[in-house]
């Protein structure tokens, strides 16, 4: 890492082992020499401290979307290459990427069915997953257990909601992975080809079940939308397979990730019993599952002394933002009890994650149920990152019973 204190500029590969192995030191550094920075591997303006962060996630003059607010001649981008086409026009209608009116309207639609008190209704059905899953491999006494547990919780989940046969999880969760795949820095031809391919075959898949649903509706997620739609509440079917697709894409990385991150951080720090809601926050902030989000300016606007121009591409830096001492005494230390926990791993402002409820009720079943059914619990080797910066999360989990 090199950083110009000067130009304000780091150069700072998110592909270096050493980097994305453990980001916290560059963090740290960043934010002591130039809490906001260009990073010269992203060619953008980025935001380490936790004030900042957390502002601009709620910061009005900042976007998802820029397009709905000037052309692409305008801000001299270049024409999609022709192979992206269908991925990014399938993201055109993406919650996680839309700004209002258009945001409020579909949010609206599919909130109702993620409030902490609709969720909560899914604790016994989440608990007996996860003791049926726990069962497969009790008897082995070590797994891998990425594999074999964190993975399939998210994606179930998500399936029941949205009424999908749970038969077909490991398809979607194919194209989910191939889809997901076009966020991270290490990205090339043969990733976006593969992330086209999953795009179109999801959407195909999704569409001739939302017919099946038309036909034989039921009491789940995607039944309601399709009366929503039905009901003349403007919701397209380019919309409604958006929506249905995002719900699976969004929260399941994060989910597996935030048990992988989260087992890892309690068996490192000796965390056996008595794991409540304060234990699963901790583990959120310590050791975020995802690090880097990104907004447009959608005006020229001045931010901290800062000129940006309208169309200008911003990151915030969650993982850095939930270790700054300015905000958490002793940031690097893990403390379950910290009240309160302010991180912003769950993103802030309009866009704050839908399905952060959700995530939180598995994260909250899982990892206390797994300590409970298995109490020696360990690491059975050291764990490593994969190479999917600004994803954080590890390659494998094996653990010894």
């Amino acid at each position: 890492m090199r950083i110009d204190i000067i130009a304000r500029s780091v150069n700072l590969d998110p592909c270096d082992p050493e980097f994305y192995q453990n980001p916290y030191p560059a963090y740290h550094a960043v934010r002591q020499c130039c809490p906001m920075f260009k990073w010269e591997q992203y060619g953008m303006w980025c935001f380490s401290r936790h004030a900042d962060v957390n502002a601009l996630l709620r910061d009005r003059r900042f976007g998802r979307q820029i397009l709905h607010v000037a052309t692409a001649e305008e801000l001299g981008w270049a024409e999609t290459p022709f192979h992206l086409k269908p991925f990014y026009a399938f993201e055109r209608h993406s919650l996680l990427e839309l700004e209002p009116p258009v945001h409020t309207r579909l949010r609206g639609l599919v909130n109702r069915s993620f409030l902490a008190r609709q969720v909560e209704r899914l604790r016994p059905a989440i608990t007996n997953l996860c003791n049926g899953l726990i069962d497969r491999f009790a008897a082995q006494h070590e797994v891998e257990l990425l594999g074999a547990f964190a993975t399939a919780i998210p994606v179930i989940v998500i399936c029941d909601l949205l009424g999908v046969p749970s038969d077909m999880a490991q398809q979607l969760l194919a194209w989910s992975h191939d889809m997901v795949a076009m966020y991270q820095a290490r990205r090339d031809r043969a990733i976006e080809d593969a992330a086209v391919r999953a795009t179109v075959d999801f959407s195909n898949f999704m569409r001739g079940y939302i017919n099946e649903r038309r036909r034989s509706p039921g009491g789940d997620l995607l039944s309601e939308l399709i009366r929503a739609e039905e009901q003349g509440q403007k919701l397209s079917e380019d919309e409604l397979v958006t929506t249905a697709i995002l719900l699976l894409n969004a929260g399941h990385e994060a989910t597996v990730h935030g048990i992988g991150n989260g087992v890892k951080a309690l068996l490192e720090h000796g965390v056996r019993d008595g794991i409540d809601e304060g234990h699963i926050e901790e583990t959120l902030r310590f050791d975020a599952p995802l690090h880097l989000f990104t907004r447009y300016a959608l005006e020229d606007l001045d931010y901290g002394g800062l000129r940006l121009r309208k169309g200008e591409e911003v990151g915030l830096m969650l993982g850095a933002a939930n270790r700054d001492p300015a905000r958490f005494v002793d940031p690097d230390r893990f403390d379950p009890s910290r009240d309160p926990n302010p991180h912003v791993s769950f993103g802030a402002g309009i866009h704050f994650c839908i399905g952060a409820p959700l995530a939180r009720l598995e994260m909250q079943v899982a990892i206390p149920l797994l300590f409970e059914r298995l109490p020696k619990l360990v690491l059975a080797e050291p764990p490593r990152y994969r190479d999917t910066y600004h994803f954080h999360g590890l390659e494998e989990l094996r653990v010894s019973f």
